[in-house]
This record gives C-alpha cells, structure tokens and sequence, in this order.
C-alpha cells in the first residue's frame, strides 16, 4: 500500500534487552491490525520477523527485521531489533532509521546493561519513547516492579496509561486509565470486552488517572493553571499534550500487556499512531554538500529532493544484494536513476520493495519518513547516501562501525573452503557493520572480530548455510617478535669441495641493537675489495632470510644492525650461493653471543565500568601484567586507561563481562613491543618447539 499522506506514516523501532518478548509483541501487533492471519510464535519458528534458520534455532532476533500494518488509517512501518549484547550495533544502527521507540520492559527480570544501552542510544538521537511491559501473563512478574526499573535504572519520567487487570496466571486484560474503562480478553483474537469500572479496580484507575494528569499538567503552564483551578483535564487536552510531551521527552508513556495472549495490543497501537511522531515532526537531518563541505538540513517533505540513507545490507547467495534505506527527503520510485553521493557514481533503481519479514511486496514509489529496499545496486554499499544528481548532492552523516572486542583465527576446513572463504566473508562483512576482518602480516591468519563470541560462532554458522563454506575457529596466535639486547660479532664461513667446482664463502659480521621500531638496517664497510661487491648483496641476503625465522623461537627478528666488515673469496669457488650461507651461518652465530630476547605486543585497553566495580577491574588488569595509566570519569562509571600484553586480553570480553554483570565495555588498539619477562619467554620458546616437534611427528606418520 502506497502512503500518500506523511502526516498518516509512522515509521518506529520495537526495541529492549533480549528476552522482553519483542518478536512476539511484533506478530501480535501484525495480527491485531489484521496484517497476518495468525498469530505467530517465535518458539515454533512460526514468527514473521524471525525468519532466519540461526534465529529459529537459537530462538534470539539476530537481525533488525521489517513490517509493516494500517491501523485506524494510519500506516506504521516497524523494525524488529536484537536485545542480545553481541547484536546491540544492529539496533543502534536501525535506530537512525526510525522518527520513534517503543521500548519493551520485562516485569520478571532486572533491567539490565543492554536496556540501558538502548535507551542511552534513543536519547543521544532525540527519539521519542513509549514504553510497553510485555508478558505479565507468566509467572513473578511484578508491573509495580517494572515502572521503577523504568524510573530508576533507566531515568525516564513514566507515567501509565494502562495499568493490569490480574497478575501472572491470572493476568486478563488492562484498565484504560485515560478513558476509564476496563479492557478483558477471552481468547487471542485482540477484541476486547469494554466493561465499566467497579470497586478495587475504579480505586486503582483514579488513583493512576491522578498521576497521568498531574504529570501531563506539568508539562505545559497552560495546563497546569487550568488543572489547579478545575481539578481535572478534558481528555482531548491530555492526548495533545501527550503527543507534545513524547516529542519533547519530557514523559515516557506507559503501557502494559502480553504479546503471547493478545492483551492490551489494541491500547498500544492507539498510542503508536497518536502520540509517536509522524516524519515530519521530527527535526530536519543535518547533511553535508561534499564538494563545497557547507552543511545543510533535510526535512521529511515529499516535495523536496530525493534524500535516502542505506543502513542495512542483505546478500542472498542467490537473489544478491538487497539494499534497505530510509528515504530521508523527497520520493523514491522504482525504475529510475539515482545518484551516490558517497560512492560518486549513478545507480539504478529496479523495482522499489516493501519489507514484510521474510517476503518483499513491489512498490511503485516511497515518500520521505519510508523505510524501503532496492535490489542489485552495483556499487552501493551500507552508509551509503542515495540522492538526487539534478538537486544540491548531499551526504550524510557515517554509520558509526563498533570496535571487534573478540577475534577468531578464520581456518578453512579443506582447500574448496579455502577458495571460497575470503569471497564469502567479504559478502558476510558487507552485511554486518559489526564484523572486521584482516590477515595477520606475521601469522598468515585471517582473523575475524566481532562483538562477542556468539556473533562469531553465529557468522559462521551462518557462512555454512549462506556459502557452504566451511572453517573452523581457533585462538588467533599473538604476534611476537624477537630482537638482540648486546653487541656481537661473529665469522661464517661456507667451504665445500665435492670433485668439481667447490662453494666457498666467508664474512665477518658485527650485530647490534637498533633502536625500537627502527627496523633492519644493513651496513656494507669492506675495503680493499676482501669481499667483491657482486657478492655484498648476497651477504645481505643471507641475513634478510635468516631474520624472518628469528632465532629463539621462530618468530621474526627485527630492530637489528647488521654490519659486514671483513671476509675472503675464492677466485673460482665463490658464488652467490655460497656467500648467502655463510651469512646466514655468521648471523647465527652473532645472535646467540648478543642476549637474544622476545619481544610481546602491548595493546592499549580503554575499559569503561560502573564505579563499583572499578577496584575489581583494576585488579583484574594487574593481574593480567597490566599497567593503569590513568581513569576519567564518564556519565556513573569510569574509563581505565591501561596497557596490557595481548596475550593475556584475548578473551577479555568474556571475562570483564563476568567482572561487570555485564555492565563494562571496553576499546583496544595495538600500542608497541615491550621485552618479555624471563620466564613469558621461557614459556614462550618451550611451546613454540612443542608445535613444531609435534608437527614434524605428524608430517612424519603421513609420510
């Protein structure tokens, strides 16, 4: 269905933790509205907006899904969103898309880190929030106990506009507490039964009608004069400044229900559609001319040039890239050409596609405030700014890309996975802002981030079923170095003779430290030609080849000067060859006098956590061989500036997660190389030779 009136479009997120009962809440607004023909269930895999098989059989939203339904001739486009930690960016992302919230608070559970990331999410972008406690048919829940974690974790100004008929198992239906009646549902078909309030139930709605008008009153001066004087407010009055209370954030309406019976969908829709913000009642969006830098404001009018944001990526392995955007500006239609401004290059529309879940609908046209995909675009990309070539090109704001906190060596189970891993991976990183991916120079590791483990485990999960790829997940080895500490020199000479023309070389060699950082450095002082200068590039060689292996352990040698100073040749058994060997023979022999070492990466962590656990953390990263550097202060927690070796940070998410109640973050970044203590490095040396005998063993039982 076409929308033709922005004023009648509202275009929203359904958004809270994970386990608030978000997917369900969506198939129950779909079938009251009379979208679907049933009522969909996510623990049957039967939901309309959790579709994929990961989803299905983890029974958690992975991806921000879309729908869409009318209610009472309003047309309302939604986004199912992830409440899961390790999903988070998805939802953060689909919220630059959307005009307002609905937030979900469960009454049987602590609000936790997720909630309070979400919602300190929908403030930074000023979004308008209603609030709806979900599944107060089960069993410990508490809506008294939902509305303060409401006002006391997240900070909003509730104020209930449904209250329950019954709790748990005898949970029936909702007061309306704006209009005074009582709501009950007999089965799940979303009617209810309109019964006049009596006894305890009309005590309960004065009293929460009170608060609803004292609330609202405060809001404007107006109102406030006339509810001292009246002692009451027209119900007309209250919904219009309710609408202009949500769009202000000054209250955060309050609303109850279950999805899995149908109760209390009908009161939620009415607010969705009155007191959320239709498109153009939001500000203008801030854009960017990219020629000249000036900035300039887009408002949602569908009279003005085309302006659209993609923010999701889809790859189907068979019917290819779908590119879902939010049309900021003006009017997207179908078979037309459009222009990327970020990219620099035209694309053409094909058929404009209506999300429904798992199913698109063809569209000949999206107005401004829409959320529509497109298929096949050629060079556009998530982020991306989709506009009009003939107006003033603009471009948006970025799409902000999260820090990987876990990372994964990506390896291949045989060589058909090897050829199609990289390919597959790069289609997966297109979808998912919240994946980085890089081979390691030293390891040769493809290494694969994401925002915890289970979004690693479920990207390949996902790779298997998407690609038929195949690989498996091991902890990516850490980047030593080796370098020297003293000043040595050493002879290496080469001589053999085997009947015919013989091998000779032979160099004296000086090795030294280099300055951290600086590298290899190689300096040629013979004289008198001791050495002809055909083979100094061959000495030279030898050392080069010699550093890549190191001397300890294996690993590289780096930050070393290495002088040639004297030697001999052989008029007739002298070669390149020969040279490179005796180079290498002399280099080893200097290293071993020049008090080798290992050298450890050290990453700089940035670990922000609520102030109770600060002394934990810190205690934490001592243990970890860490240095604190410094705390800053940030919002109710700190920021822990600390440098700590990498080895000992590879699985730290899981751990500050457990330290924090999951209420800690945390950012890193490579620093520098530091010495190994003597006995990191005893370890070090004996499990590097441990691999390779074990891997000269199995070589030798293949062989």
């Amino acid at each position: 269905m076409a929308v033709e009136e922005i004023g009648r479009l509202r275009t929203i997120a359904i958004v809270g933790q994970g386990g608030t009962g978000k997917t369900q809440l969506a198939d129950a607004m779909l079938f009251t509205a009379g979208a679907t023909t049933r009522l969909g269930r996510p623990d049957d895999g039967s939901a309309a907006t959790d579709f994929e098989p990961e989803e299905i059989n983890h029974h958690i939203s992975i991806n921000a899904a879309f729908h869409h339904f009318n209610w009472k001739k309003t047309e309302v486009i939604f986004a199912d969103t992830p409440g899961y930690s390790a999903f988070l960016p998805e939802t953060i992302t689909t919220l630059r898309a959307v005009d307002g919230v609905v937030m979900l608070i469960s009454p049987g559970a602590d609000t936790k880190v997720e909630s309070e990331k979400i919602w300190d999410a929908t403030k930074d972008l000023n979004l308008p929030r209603i609030a709806f406690v979900s599944r107060l048919d089960r069993e410990r829940t508490s809506f008294d106990s939902a509305m303060k974690d409401l006002e006391k974790a997240l900070g909003a100004h509730a104020v209930a506009l449904t209250i329950p008929i019954g709790e748990e198992l005898n949970f029936k239906g909702v007061i309306d507490v704006l209009a005074m009646k009582a709501l009950t549902y007999n089965d799940t078909s979303g009617r209810a039964k309109e019964e006049e309030l009596t006894g305890e139930l009309k005590t309960r709605a004065e009293a929460a009608r009170n608060a609803l008008l004292e609330a609202v009153a405060e809001t404007d001066d107006a109102l406030l004069e006339k509810y001292l004087e009246a002692g009451t407010l027209e119900e007309a009055e209250v919904r219009s400044a309710l609408h202009a209370a949500v769009l202000a954030g000054k209250i955060t309406p309050v609303f109850v229900g279950s999805g899995a019976k149908n109760i209390g969908i009908g009161p939620l829709l009415d607010a969705i559609t009155t007191m959320l913000p239709a498109p153009n009642e939001r500000p203008p969006v801030e854009c960017q001319n990219p020629t000249t830098g000036e900035a300039q404001n887009r408002p949602a009018d569908p009279a003005a040039p085309l302006g659209a944001l993609v923010f999701k990526t889809v790859i189907d392995p068979f019917a290819g890239k779908l590119s879902i955007f939010r049309v900021i500006s003006g009017r997207a239609q179908s078979d037309t050409t459009v222009y990327n401004s970020s990219r620099e290059s035209k694309e053409r529309f094909g058929q404009l596609l209506r999300l429904e879940g798992k199913k698109q609908a063809p569209l000949a046209s999206a107005i401004a405030g829409e959320i529509v995909a497109v298929a096949k675009l050629k060079d556009t990309t998530t982020g991306d700014t989709l506009c009009d070539e003939k107006a003033p090109v603009l471009v948006m704001p970025p799409l902000s890309r999260p820090t990987g906190v876990i990372s994964f060596a990506v390896r291949p189970k045989s060589k058909n996975d090897e050829e199609k891993s990289s390919p597959a991976l790069q289609k997966l990183l297109e979808e998912d802002l919240a994946l980085e991916m890089h081979r390691d120079p030293q390891t040769h590791d493809i290494i694969l981030s994401g925002t915890g483990q289970m979004h690693i485990e479920l990207t390949v999960e996902k790779l298997r079923r998407k690609f038929n790829v195949d690989v498996e997940l091991q902890a990516p080895k850490v980047p030593y170095k080796e370098t020297i500490k003293g000043r040595a020199e050493s002879q290496g000479k080469y001589k053999r003779q085997s009947g015919g023309r013989g091998q000779y070389g032979d160099c004296w060699l000086k090795v030294e430290p280099n300055p951290r950082g600086k590298g290899f450095e190689f300096v040629d002082q013979i004289v008198g030609g001791v050495i002809p200068r055909n083979f100094i590039p061959s000495v030279e060689k030898g050392v080069r080849n010699t550093l890549v292996d190191g001397f300890l352990a294996g690993y590289p040698l780096v930050d070393v000067k290495v002088t040639v100073f004297d030697g001999s040749y052989h008029d007739v058994d002298s070669s390149d060859m020969a040279f490179q060997i005796a180079a290498s023979m002399g280099f080893k022999a200097a290293l071993e006098k020049a008090k080798p070492i290992i050298l450890e990466p050290i990453v700089a962590l940035d670990v922000a956590c609520p102030d109770e656990c600060m002394g934990d953390v810190i205690g934490d990263l001592n243990s970890r061989r860490g240095k604190v550097l410094g705390m800053d202060s940030k919002g109710h927690g700190q920021v822990i500036k600390a440098q700590v070796p990498m080895s000992e940070v590879l699985k730290y998410a899981q751990d500050l997660r457990s330290i924090t109640s999951g209420r800690g973050s945390f950012e890193q970044h490579f620093s520098h190389y530091e010495e190994a203590p003597a006995p990191v490095a005893e370890k070090i040396i004996k499990e590097t030779h441990a691999a390779r005998e074990a891997a000269g063993a199995k070589a030798h039982a293949h062989a």
